[in-house]
């Protein structure tokens, strides 16, 4: 796993500015992104009918709102661009991928919050095509002013799936539902957003005035708190914890959303979503009568191991009626600020990443 630090080095500098940060990205992952950019070429193509120049053109219908109203991600994608040796196009058309295919195609995954009383578990699969496995990199990012972030992300992308040192963390599930709009934040960057955030709610909030380009569920958690934000192109809903403290998610709507229609693309998205929910009141039944009421770190992670209703289960293969795997599991806790990242499926780990602050 290629691991990136952006903090200052080679720039001597300890609050480099976002263009550098960028650049210390693109140049450390170059051949990740070179291999990332080729993969999502081959897929809007297969998926959309979207030749690359095309995806390009899409892409930067987005640029000048990018540039005016978050200017230091713009940098920071030109930043990308200039390291990598790509043109900023190549590199917004991959921080904006979530909305070029108008929902054609998305990646899947299940995802759980879940504040018990010692512990703030925030965690999912993430599973795509066995493919983009290699182009995940980690990046850890240091800039002044707000808290440094740690997460796991495709390569060229500035936003993904990870936490940060003031113990905000967030996970993402894709939901295909058409509409997108090029004026709005688009998901990636609205991922990044809640990793420079100092709370949960600030980060909602923030989320909530701007509105997502497009649909996705964003699960959102600090150490005392969590929302699982639902958004589409033209609404956002928030699903609160239950009784046990989860939210359970996987790749649909869970809440209304007026005017907009959710396809439930992938079928057991509905059973991932029931079975994570079975399992982890279980656990947490059977937690309750044992001697320690909290379920443990490794019981929690236990529950992303599953693979009821193989292939499609929420550890996933690519197989059969799969036409994706579980790239990569990660587990935190928001009140210790780790977490640990399982390359490949949790079921058959391939290498192990621990983030922490």
């Amino acid at each position: 796993m290629l691991i990136v630090e952006c903090n200052g080095s080679p720039f001597e500098s300890k609050s480099p500015n976002s263009e550098q940060i960028g650049v210390q990205h693109g140049t450390a992952a170059k051949i990740h992104i070179e291999r990332c950019i080729a993969f999502y070429a081959s897929l809007f193509q297969k998926a959309s009918k979207l030749d690359w120049p095309a995806v390009q053109d899409v892409a930067r219908r987005f640029e000048p709102h990018i540039q005016q109203k978050w200017p230091n991600y713009y940098e920071e994608m030109q930043g990308v661009a200039q390291g990598s040796g790509r043109s900023i196009s190549d590199i917004i058309a991959l921080n904006v991928r979530t909305e070029i295919a108008f929902g054609s195609f998305s990646d899947g995954c299940t995802s759980l919050a879940w504040q018990t009383e010692k512990r703030a578990y925030l965690g999912q699969n993430w599973d795509w095509k066995q493919a983009q496995q290699e182009n995940l990199i980690v990046l850890k990012i240091q800039q002044a002013g707000k808290p440094a972030i740690q997460m796991i992300s495709e390569a060229g992308i500035i936003g993904k799936i990870g936490l940060n040192s003031a113990g905000v963390g967030v996970c993402l599930n894709a939901i295909r539902a058409q509409g997108m709009d090029p004026t709005r934040l688009p998901v990636h960057l609205g991922l990044r957003m809640v990793l420079e955030s100092a709370t949960a709610k600030q980060a909602v909030a923030a989320l909530e005035s701007y509105g997502l380009a497009a649909a996705a569920h964003m699960l959102i958690a600090d150490p005392g708190d969590a929302v699982g934000l639902e958004v589409s192109a033209l609404t956002t809903a928030q699903l609160l914890p239950d009784a046990l403290g989860r939210v359970v998610h996987s790749n649909h709507f869970v809440l209304p959303h007026p005017g907009v229609v959710d396809t439930v693309w992938i079928q057991d998205s509905l059973f991932r979503i029931a079975r994570l929910t079975d399992t982890s009141a279980a656990l947490a039944a059977a937690s309750s009568a044992s001697a320690n009421p909290n379920p443990s770190w490794a019981e929690v992670s236990r529950l992303f191991e599953d693979e009821e209703n193989a292939p499609t289960a929420i550890c996933r293969s690519e197989t059969g009626p799969s036409d994706s795997a579980t790239l990569f599991n990660i587990l935190m806790d928001l009140r210790q600020k780790k977490a640990v990242i399982r390359m490949g499926k949790p079921c058959h780990v391939d290498e192990t990443v621990t983030l922490e602050f």
